[in-house]
């Protein structure tokens, strides 16, 4: 399951999505999640799933990339619609076990939550494997750049955010590396139940931090040595320029926003 995560991760192609310049990209994310959570019906969430699926056809990523990294949040995803089902109220009552009470109204919004969360790992998703890594720093860079009028380091957060995204991948390729060393030296990982393949995790966290430390400093030893300084001074090899299919992407973001604001009303 550690394998399967896809965040962080850039799948290289040549896709209309892939061509997108990254601040583009960035604002329609930061747009659709917040459409996400205005969609109160099942009309809206498959209107939003229909609006994702037919980006990732354009974007030409695999189905099974997007589905491998919606498979290691499936326990999250359960325990929360659990949690929920019990925890909110509203509508007919339909189950009652002593303290207990299932609701329909309570049943719609644990599913609405479930597919939301569904809908923003895919989103998410989506950014990452259609975005460089180096892309994605420039892209929010440039939209964090006004702030720099009040002090904030746009250059240095933009870097932290894209370190600390390009270090998923990263630590999961070293978290599979200590989990086959310890399998060979007779670890079970496999066998037993949730509670107990979790249990079995624990050892590989101290290797797991020793490694994240190692490859921090490493990194650091690296900018150093290629004298690197923050954005001060710095140019770009290749400027970013919106072009007619940037202005297309943005019709399409706002008229998905519109749809989502006028279904929530209506509906």
């Amino acid at each position: 399951m550690i394998r399967d995560i896809t965040l962080g991760q850039y799948f290289p192609c040549e896709s209309g999505i892939h061509k997108l310049d990254p601040r583009t990209k960035i604002i329609a994310t930061i747009v659709y999640i917040i459409a996400i959570f205005a969609v109160n019906t099942f009309i809206g969430i498959g209107f939003a799933a229909l609006f994702l699926m037919i980006t990732t056809i354009i974007s030409r990523v695999p189905a099974k990339f997007i589905a491998r990294g919606i498979k290691p949040i499936v326990i999250i995803l359960v325990f929360t619609f659990i949690l929920n089902i019990f925890m909110l109220k509203g509508g007919e009552e339909l189950v009652s076990v002593g303290a207990l009470t299932i609701t329909s109204g309570g049943l719609k919004r644990a599913f609405l939550l479930a597919f939301r969360l569904i809908l923003i790992i895919w989103c998410s998703s989506i950014l990452t494997l259609t975005t460089k890594p180096i892309t994605l720093t420039d892209g929010l860079e440039s939209m964090l750049r006004p702030l720099q009028r009040i002090g904030v380091p746009a250059h240095d957060l933009a870097m932290m955010m894209t370190i600390a995204l390009r270090f998923i991948p990263i630590l999961i390729e070293e978290t599979d590396k200590i989990m086959k060393a310890q399998m060979a030296r007779g670890a079970d990982f496999e066998t037993g139940n949730i509670l107990q393949r979790a249990r079995r995790l624990v050892p590989i966290l101290v290797p797991l931090f020793i490694s994240a430390l190692r490859i921090a400093q490493d990194l650091a030893m690296a900018m150093e040595a290629r004298c690197y300084r923050g954005g001060d001074g710095r140019t770009k090899m290749h400027s970013m320029k919106f072009a007619r299919r940037d202005f297309v992407a943005c019709l399409a973001i706002m008229a998905f926003l519109v749809i989502i604001i006028m279904e929530a009303h209506i509906l």
